[in-house]
């Protein structure tokens, strides 16, 4: 049965088909969910962050919930992530995020978490500033390498998109060209080294000048012809052809979260030197 897991300001949403015919069931209702995750190798195992309710487990698929995160010393878990190449004796290895800015790992299914503490010592640290909340900031993104074990990319809301290689003992902070304010980051296991990143900056591929180079995020370039909005989201790429990417995007913050001033845009594009098109037909107006 297809089954999608959606993170929404009032509870997570399991959304199903049976027979045809389509329900949803929310659960953890009024706890601000902000993320959610699937062990890839136990489908029926999944994550949920909260903002102010902490992270939440459920090892049947979402019919039931239970709070987790011992050692995890902030209640706002703004992102969680299984990496499909570590693995521990107990399962699969797994990284939140936080805010104030913070990251956590559990070799144990959630059960325990310990702080991968260098990332609050990194240069640009003291700069890291959410516009809303300037007095702090979070982890928005945490990528893992789906080719690379250990290799692991957070994105800062908002401030810095920062690259680890050994599980997050150690970091390396921001590049100089590198996105300020990444959304989501994507990889793609049939292209090493290529990352996609939706910021508020710009979709952002590796590259040096104006040329892409694949090189695991230590140089960016900006391939953005076509584009009208320039506050991307999100991105997501065909897992069978890297070089087609959907994005979504906005004129700024506000057009992209007021209900007010909400207007918004689809872009696609099928090759790497594809200008972006505006995709428009089955979609509703892009203001309301």
């Amino acid at each position: 049965m297809p089954k999608f897991y959606l993170a929404t300001r009032q509870a997570l949403a399991i959304v199903g088909q049976r027979s045809g015919k389509w329900s949803v069931d929310l659960h953890l209702e009024g706890s601000a969910v902000q993320c959610v995750a699937v062990d890839p190798y136990h489908l029926n195992q999944i994550y949920c962050g909260t903002f102010e309710r902490g992270l939440w487990r459920s090892r049947n698929g979402g019919a039931s919930w239970e709070a987790v995160g011992e050692g995890i010393t902030n209640e706002a878990i703004t992102s969680v992530e299984l990496s499909a190449t570590e693995r521990s004796k107990e399962g699969s290895v797994i990284y939140a995020g936080t805010e104030p800015s913070a990251i956590f790992r559990s070799e144990n299914r959630g059960d325990t978490w310990v702080e991968l503490s260098a990332l609050r010592s990194l240069p640009s640290a003291p700069e890291w500033s959410f516009p809303p909340r300037p007095h702090t900031s979070h982890v928005r993104c945490i990528t893992t390498d789906p080719l690379v074990p250990g290799r692991v990319f957070a994105a800062i809301e908002a401030g810095a998109l920062i690259r680890s290689l050994d599980g997050g003992q150690t970091w390396e902070d921001r590049q100089p060209d590198g996105p300020f304010d990444t959304h989501t980051l994507v990889m793609h296991r049939l292209e090493k080294d290529r990352l996609y990143s939706a910021a508020g900056d710009g979709f952002m591929r590796p590259g040096n000048g104006f040329v892409q180079s694949d090189d695991g995020g230590l140089h960016w370039y900006r391939p953005d012809k076509g584009l009208n909005h320039h506050y991307l989201w999100s991105v997501a790429v065909n897992p069978g052809n890297p070089e087609a990417v959907v994005i979504s995007a906005a004129a700024g913050p506000r057009q992209a979260h007021s209900l007010e001033q909400a207007e918004s845009a689809i872009y696609y594009r099928h090759y790497t030197n594809s200008p972006w098109y505006q995709a428009q037909v089955g979609l509703p107006d892009s203001k309301g």
